[in-house]
């Protein structure tokens, strides 16, 4: 017999967000990745997926201090999320409805390049949480390019919210002069190899030391 299901609704589900630690919780409709790479769509990750659940929260504004704090901040932000959304996954479950949730880091290899199971920015610019930018980073207009995100994939059938409408961007180049790899040089495509020149093992430990693309940007700290 298969186990019935309890009622449940985009606010209850933002809900469970909060109550797990996301500072801001948003709803995309699955069917609206059409765009993404076959394999990476909600529904390969989760078959029956109905809605993605993006949760996020935002981290101090010490992280740009220096590549050391920055870093560790990074780290415990990941694990914090990925946290957040296994418990939203969780209380899905036990209402009976299909969930899974997606990391705030990990996913699969792809000719030596690691990607998402599905692209955390693009479903959080389709739940509503904010724009895509220049620098390729999430910009929300009340965190800026401060948000960590995680998601939850479900079977439920929640209404999605409303995507933001907001050019931000424009002609601004600041970003892209700034990065010292060369990554931003292309508008219509991230140079992640270049970028990854940044990402350094200092003391057998990760150490990022760039952050400029998320520091510099003048909405760095929200519009609000």
């Amino acid at each position: 017999m298969s186990k019935l299901k309890n009622e449940i609704n985009s606010e209850l589900v933002k809900s469970y967000g909060l109550e797990a630690g996301a500072g801001i919780v948003g709803i995309a409709a699955a069917g609206d990745f059409g765009l993404a790479p076959e394999g990476f769509r909600p529904s390969d990750a989760l078959e029956g997926c109905r809605s993605v659940i993006v949760l996020g929260t935002p981290f101090e504004r010490q992280a740009f201090e220096n590549p050391v704090v920055y870093t560790e901040m990074r780290n415990a932000m990941l694990k914090k999320m990925t946290a957040t959304a296994k418990e939203v996954e969780k209380r899905i479950k036990a209402g009976g409805h299909k969930a899974k949730a997606i990391s705030a880091s990990g996913g699969k290899t792809v000719d030596g390049s690691l990607y998402g199971h599905i692209s955390l920015k693009h479903a959080a610019q389709l739940a509503g949480l904010g724009i895509i930018g220049r620098n390729y980073l999430l910009i929300s207009p009340v965190h800026g390019t401060l948000l960590w995100l995680s998601a939850v994939l479900t079977d439920a059938d929640l209404a999605p919210d409303e995507k933001i409408q907001w050019n931000i961007c424009g002609g601004c180049d600041i970003c892209a002069a700034a990065c010292p790899s060369g990554a931003l040089d292309d508008p219509a495509a991230f140079g992640k190899k270049a970028c990854a020149q940044f990402f350094k093992i200092v003391n057998k430990k990760l150490e990022i030391q760039c952050c400029l693309c998320r520091k510099i940007c003048p909405y760095a700290f929200g519009s609000k």
